[in-house]
Order: structure tokens, then sequence, then C-alpha cells
């Protein structure tokens, strides 16, 4: 029986591009480093970026796979990110489920959205 998401990996050939600009949205440092993989951590819950021999250029078809990563504040992180030069393709935007959700593209033209989910004493 699958119980859960443990990792997300995303494949690139240019693993310097991608750590630079997941360093700068994550804000974290990585948890294990090797000279082609590296691994962020946040519990059980695992989120890699790799250089792969397979991988050339930019993802063709973005829309296929987006990563939904969490955030405490949206608006704050839209600010700081925005600041800091990364592309967004959405804006903070409330969701008719009570959240709130915006989207940005990395360097690899993979696309991101951060989530904050909607506050608990709505439901």
């Amino acid at each position: 029986m699958i119980n859960g998401v443990v990792g997300v990996i995303i494949w690139t050939e240019d693993l310097e591009r991608l750590l630079t600009f997941y360093q700068r949205l994550l804000s974290c440092e990585p948890y294990s480093i090797r000279p082609d993989f590296v691994w962020f951590k946040w519990g059980s819950m695992r989120f890699g970026i790799g250089k792969h021999s397979e991988v050339i250029g930019k993802a063709i078809d973005p829309v296929r796979i987006f990563i939904n990563l969490g955030v405490d504040e949206i608006h704050g992180e839209y600010d700081r990110l925005l600041l800091k030069g990364v592309t967004f393709l959405r804006k903070p935007e409330k969701e008719h489920w009570g959240g709130w959700v915006s989207t940005l593209i990395d360097p690899d033209n993979n696309i991101v959205q951060l989530i904050q989910q909607r506050a608990e004493n709505n439901d």
C-alpha cells in the first residue's frame, strides 16, 4: 500500500544553475551534496535536483507536473522572490478552497507553485 510521497527529483543538465535557484527559493541549505546530485530535506520529505545525461535543455512541456511548495505567508514570499529576480506566472490569488496560490517558473522551465493553506479557523 502506498502511504505518501517521500520525495521529488528534478533532473537537469545544469545542476549549478538549478542549485543556485533553489537555494534562493527555498532559503535553506542542502541536506546532502554530491557532485551530480543535491537533496533538500523537511522532516521525512526529500526534494532533490540532479544532473542527468539524458536531460538536455529546458522542459518542453512544463505544465505536465507542478511542484507545490508550502509557505506560511504567500505575499511575503512572493515579494521576497520577486526582489531576487524570480519570474512569476501568477501573482498570489485566493482559491475557492480558501488557500492562496502563486505560480513561478524555474531556470529549466519547470513550474513551481507556492501554496498557503487556508487558516485552520476557517474550517
